[in-house]
């Protein structure tokens, strides 16, 4: 008999997230025999835009969508109300279903995973892709002198505790993760758990498919000339991507290698780009800023002779793995990146795909631009097969299909 799992998100699938990290991994898994109903809190604006490209991903697969109105205002109050709402669309949805398994990604879905798992006795997926509570306060999102916050956070905290306590099985993205989550005294020896890193769509992000006519295009229309070296960035800026060091970075690259400009493909703040780079004294034609559709990503990824991220290394994001390292590493892109971030850094060393720094001090940056202007010769071939093998996409969704399996078994 065909298994019922309900999947619940937090971000919506008319967003970027859901489109890579979401519908790709139900739509894989549906093939394999399962009927998902998936349940996401959408923003009004982006639902508008992007609910009928949605609706035709999911139309041939076993994938019913109940989508819910993301609140924002007030604070906590907004949040709660998502709750009553998502637990109020789950009961109705198990209700009118019978569901076999519920499967939650961390923080608000998690809540009501565990409330469902309680009440209806169903199988319970945690899925941690994130340390959620820890991630809000180092993350500025929550403010722990604020005693309100204070609460919020310790409340979360005990809830992660009984999350991993009561749940039938536990996926996360790192090695690093997975073993902290193993020295939690409320984890359960022998409990499935399976370390599955975000993966790329290797199919879309693949040099192969990117003509050398496109690419002569593409540079005539962006203003890259033959010799220009080219460093992007890739995604949002600020949050935890440290956009102030990356901008000292290219400052300092650019000082010894007059050829670089440097990339952006971002969605929003160009302005912000704009003024921050001319804080460090990196001049406007040195930028190149476009926001490309996610079908246009892999053309510009293409003109890169670097990519470059630096995100923010504390406790939280020993959990994370940045989409964007896999959809680089697909383009066979060396990276430009810092340590302390999930499995960043053995990833890049394991298959010779970049640079790492251990620190954001001028010498550091220094030693890096040292090492590149050597002309170090980075095998591209090699990079898209460390992808291959790290980041697919079918290997992620084997290795769902298998925790699955072991849990809907038991």
């Amino acid at each position: 008999m065909q298994k019922k799992i309900l999947f619940i998100s937090y971000d919506g699938m008319t967003d970027p997230l859901g489109q890579s990290q979401v519908i790709p991994y139900l739509q894989g898994l549906s093939k394999k025999g399962l009927q998902f109903y998936l349940l996401s809190c959408e923003k009004p604006e982006a639902f508008e835009k992007n609910a009928t490209a949605v609706k035709k991903m999911l139309d041939g697969y076993a994938i019913e969508w109940h989508p819910i109105q993301y609140t924002k205002k007030p604070p906590v109050l907004s949040t709660l109300k998502d709750i009553i709402q998502l637990r109020k669309k789950a009961k109705q949805i198990q209700q009118q279903h019978g569901i076999d398994m519920v499967h939650t990604r961390p923080g608000i879905p998690a809540l009501v995973g565990l409330w469902m798992k309680k009440k209806f006795g169903i199988k319970f997926l945690h899925d941690i892709r994130e340390f959620y509570a820890d991630s809000r306060v180092e993350g500025g999102i929550w403010n722990i002198r604020n005693p309100l916050f204070r609460i919020i956070y310790h409340y979360f905290k005990e809830k992660e505790k009984e999350e991993v306590a009561l749940c039938d099985g536990i996926v996360c993205l790192t090695h690093a993760a997975e073993k902290i989550i193993q020295q939690l005294p409320e984890y359960k020896r022998g409990a499935p758990l399976k370390v599955i890193p975000c993966s790329a769509d290797l199919r879309l992000f693949d040099p192969a498919t990117i003509s050398n006519e496109q690419q002569q295009a593409l540079k005539k229309e962006l203003g890259i000339v033959e010799n220009d070296l080219i460093i992007s960035y890739l995604g949002s800026i600020g949050g935890w991507y440290l956009t102030k060091e990356m901008l000292r970075f290219c400052k300092l690259l650019s000082d010894k290698k007059p050829e670089v400009k440097f990339l952006f493909i971002s969605p929003h703040l160009h302005q912000v780009i704009i003024s921050e780079a001319a804080r460090y004294g990196l001049p406007a034609d040195k930028l190149i800023i476009k926001q490309g559709q996610r079908n246009e990503v892999p053309a510009l990824l293409s003109m890169s002779n670097y990519s470059l991220f630096f995100i923010k290394p504390c406790y939280s994001k020993l959990s994370s793995s940045p989409t964007k390292h896999g959809e680089i590493m697909a383009m066979g892109i060396p990276v430009i990146t810092n340590s302390g971030v999930g499995d960043v850094k053995a990833i890049v060393e394991k298959y010779k795909a970049g640079f790492v720094l251990d620190e954001f001090t001028d010498n550091a940056f220094n030693n890096v631009i040292n090492e590149m202007i050597s002309s170090p010769l980075f095998d591209n071939a090699a990079i898209r097969r460390g992808a291959e093998a790290f980041y697919s996409l079918e290997k992620a969704v084997a290795l769902y299909d298998e925790i699955y399996r072991e849990i809907l078994l038991q």
